[in-house]
């Protein structure tokens, strides 16, 4: 016989908490309440800071560390080759780990610690002007570093999914990208703050190991934020128990959608008019608008500056808004232009490196936000591995042709050259846009219909499981 005040409201627990269980539960640390989601953001953002921080300590020291270690411009160049090289591969396998074996929390620490002893390694390369230690520092460091992102990236998704996500990923472009600002501005006043009296060697390798104090941070940070993502999992088991189907197989890797790979080349192909052009911009700064080379430095900083600025902007108005698809052809769009008024106009190139930063916060907020509604969650870190690993290649591959272009025809020829890479970026989204429409996809729906969808999703799934687990006979 049931009770019947028991049932009264629906809203009874059927099993009673603990009063230490209700303790666990309450205030700003409570899975179930809206805080615990920006307590873990602030850290999910911080375990990056040593990859953002350190990954262009070189770059910032180009000066010092050439005439100091007396190393070619091929040797320094190195140092980027042993990070991006690797990971053409190990992004996808880092990936993979996250998945299959490690988890987003045990994987975020894991690659914290890599990216931290890459960096000491780094340093102490350095301070014993051992070029071959350096290397080896670097390809530890890069080993943790795109890893690192794919796991950031899947954090992001797995805490805040179908809510504020293109906001949180805005966010953490734009921290990212002010630690890179950071980096530029403050590394090499580190480096003059020592004793003339040391050697060249010695200050570089101080330089390098002080800095990696950043990625201690970035590892508590990480431990922190398991913590967190313990009792996040814990009320997520309590209230959806584990199903044996949700585990992620290699294999499974085989079922990735059409879709998933337009957002790959849409992915290298517009990133390619950005970082490679970043790069090498400040020469034709100088040559075409007759520009010092302290006016070039800060244009090139532009588009970085703005992003800092403007991604969790944007990526705030997405949530709101929705249709991701509208917004990234958008972009690309305005890149385009960008890059057609630099080679055929004369126009201050602050006006192009504006609208260049403008689209690219745009589509670092709609674009990779696009992953988590294409592949279920226990293959996030794999989709976003993937993800990395293609345009490291592509970016890699890009940048030989890069310069082969900018030797052989010049700057003129470069611009053509990324318009077109951008067109195929175009065409890319204009045919993810039509296939997603024929298969009714959620990429270009509006909050409200994604979230429609999803319940109704969820609903046939739930209907599916009770029919077939009930017994006919009975």
């Amino acid at each position: 016989m049931y009770d019947g005040t028991s049932n009264n409201s629906e809203h009874a627990p059927l099993i009673r908490r603990s009063s230490s269980e209700k303790t666990y539960n309450h205030g700003l640390l409570n899975p179930r309440g809206p805080y615990l989601k920006w307590i873990a953001l602030f850290f999910m953002c911080f375990i990056s800071l040593g990859l953002n921080y350190c990954d262009d300590n070189p770059a910032a020291l180009e000066d010092v560390m050439k005439s100091d270690l007396k190393i070619s411009s091929s040797t320094f160049t190195s140092f980027y080759s042993w990070y991006s090289w690797p990971n053409v591969i190990l992004s996808a396998v880092g990936g993979i780990l996250i998945d299959k074996w490690l988890g987003i929390a045990r994987g975020a620490t894991v690659f914290c610690g890599f990216v931290l002893v890459g960096q000491i390694i780094f340093g102490l390369g350095a301070y014993f002007r051992l070029i071959w230690l350096m290397n080896a520092g670097r390809f530890i460091f890069g080993i943790g570093g795109e890893s690192l992102s794919s796991t950031q990236n899947a954090y992001a998704v797995s805490w805040f999914f179908q809510k504020q996500l293109n906001f949180v990923f805005g966010l953490q472009l734009s921290f990212a990208r002010v630690v890179s600002l950071i980096n530029m501005n403050t590394i090499h006043r580190l480096y003059e703050s020592f004793a003339l009296n040391l050697t060249g060697p010695h200050r570089i390798g101080l330089t390098l190991l002080i800095a990696g104090i950043t990625c201690v941070i970035a590892l508590f940070s990480a431990f922190i934020l398991w913590i967190l993502d313990i009792r996040r999992r814990k009320v997520i088991q309590e209230d959806n128990p584990p199903d044996p189907d949700d585990e992620f197989h290699i294999r499974d890797i085989r079922y990735f959608p059409s879709s998933l790979y337009l957002l790959f080349i849409i992915c290298v192909f517009y990133y390619v008019a950005i970082f490679p052009f970043i790069a090498s911009a400040q020469l034709l700064f100088e040559s075409k608008y007759q520009l010092s080379p302290a006016w070039s430095n800060a244009c090139n900083s532009l588009v970085y500056l703005m992003s800092g600025i403007l991604s969790p902007i944007f990526g705030y108005v997405i949530d709101k808004i929705g249709r991701n698809l509208y917004w990234l052809m958008g972009s690309i769009i305005i890149t385009i232009i960008a890059h057609a008024l630099l080679a055929f106009l004369f126009i201050h190139p602050v006006i192009p490196l504006i609208l260049m930063g403008i689209s690219y916060s745009i589509l670092a907020a709609s674009l990779w936000p696009l992953v988590a509604f294409l592949v279920p969650k226990k293959m996030l870190g794999t989709a976003y591995g993937f993800m990395q690993s293609i345009q490291n290649l592509g970016l890699a591959l890009m940048n030989i042709f890069t310069g082969l272009i900018l030797d052989s025809y010049g700057y003129f020829m470069l611009e053509i050259f990324f318009i077109i890479c951008l067109e195929i970026a175009l065409l890319a989204s204009a045919f993810l846009y039509v296939y997603n429409s024929i298969k009714q996809g959620t990429l270009n729906d509006s909050p409200a219909v994604r979230l429609a969808k999803q319940n109704e999703l969820d609903d046939t799934s739930k209907n599916t499981t009770i029919n077939l687990s009930s017994d006919p006979l009975t």
